[in-house]
Parts: C-alpha cells; sequence; structure tokens
C-alpha cells in the first residue's frame, strides 16, 4: 500500500488503541504466559495511510486513518509482541508493521522476537509460520490460568475448536 507509513505509537494515540482493542478484542487486557497487560499503554507501532488529497497542502485534507496496530513489551534481548492487527486484511498492513519491528528489533540489537497465540488460530499460526517464526512450545492447558486473570476468554474459539493451550512461535534474529 504506497500511502501508508509506520510509526511509532505516540501519546495522542492512546485512546484510539484503548478504543480499538476493545472493539476488536472485547477489552484492553491482554493476558500471556501468565502476566496481564493493558494493551493501550504497550509500546508499538501503528500504520496510517494518508488520505489521497493529503499531498496538497490543503488544511481541509482528512488527517491520516490509522489502519493497523502491533502491540509489544521488550527487555534489553528480545520483544514479545502481543498484538497484530489490520482493519483492511490481505493488504499487507500487517506484513509492513511485522517488517517495521523486525528492523528497529534488529538495529537495537535485539535477538529474539516472540509471541504466543492460541491453539484455535490457525489463521495466526498460518501468518507467523510464512514469516519465518518457529513454534518453540505448547504450553498445554495455559488458558485455564489465563481465564482466571480475563475471564472473557471463550471455551470455544474459531472453527469450534476449545480454546486450551497457548502455543509459543519466536524469530531468531
Amino acid at each position: 500500500m504506497s500511502n501508508m507509513t509506520i510509526r511509532p505509537l505516540e501519546r495522542a494515540d492512546r485512546e484510539w488503541v484503548a478504543h480499538f482493542l476493545d472493539d476488536r478484542w472485547g477489552t484492553t487486557t491482554i493476558v500471556s504466559r501468565g502476566k496481564m497487560r493493558y494493551g493501550h499503554l504497550l509500546e508499538g507501532l501503528i500504520a496510517v495511510r494518508e488520505a489521497a488529497d493529503a499531498a496538497n497542502a490543503d488544511k481541509n485534507a482528512a488527517p491520516p486513518e490509522r489502519i493497523g496496530l502491533l502491540t509489544i513489551e521488550y527487555d534489553a534481548k528480545e520483544c514479545e509482541i502481543l498484538t497484530l492487527d489490520s482493519l483492511v486484511e490481505g493488504m499487507g498492513i500487517g506484513s509492513a508493521l511485522l517488517d517495521a519491528l523486525e528492523e528497529r528489533a534488529r538495529e537495537a540489537g535485539l535477538t529474539r522476537l516472540w509471541l504466543v497465540t492460541t491453539n484455535d488460530n490457525l489463521a495466526s499460526l498460518r501468518f507467523w509460520q510464512k514469516r519465518g517464526y518457529e513454534l518453540v512450545a505448547v504450553h498445554r492447558n495455559a488458558i485455564a490460568a489465563a481465564r482466571r486473570i480475563k475471564p472473557q476468554i471463550p471455551i470455544t474459539g474459531r472453527h469450534g475448536i476449545p480454546i486450551r493451550d497457548e502455543i509459543e512461535l519466536e524469530k531468531r534474529l
């Protein structure tokens, strides 16, 4: 998408992130490996699409439209990807966000990017593996513990698959 840019999340994005996560995930709370985080407070990247008339320095031009979000938590050596969402599927928005993160992680000297998804999320497993992420662990029945922190997690997920396990994927940099 030629009129898309990727930039770090800014303070001005926080309210949008909170509404976006609440609309997409039903809450701003994210649970991974037994740890709870508030998604709207995380660091991350955002994809924005410039309005077609933004090139004309017109004061009445539409503001950039937020079309994708990636949230992360990192330390000195690695980064956990907590959410990756696109408002327009199949346009490369998720891949662009991920490419930008990988580039920044390499520049920062990080050695590992990792994430957790659930056993029912077949589309996610396909997406990450196509991009070089490898399955490194299955945390059996981890969702039972996650539900004690976040009771909104459904019992049954996509394709009628019971949600039970966390699947960890990683990419070494």
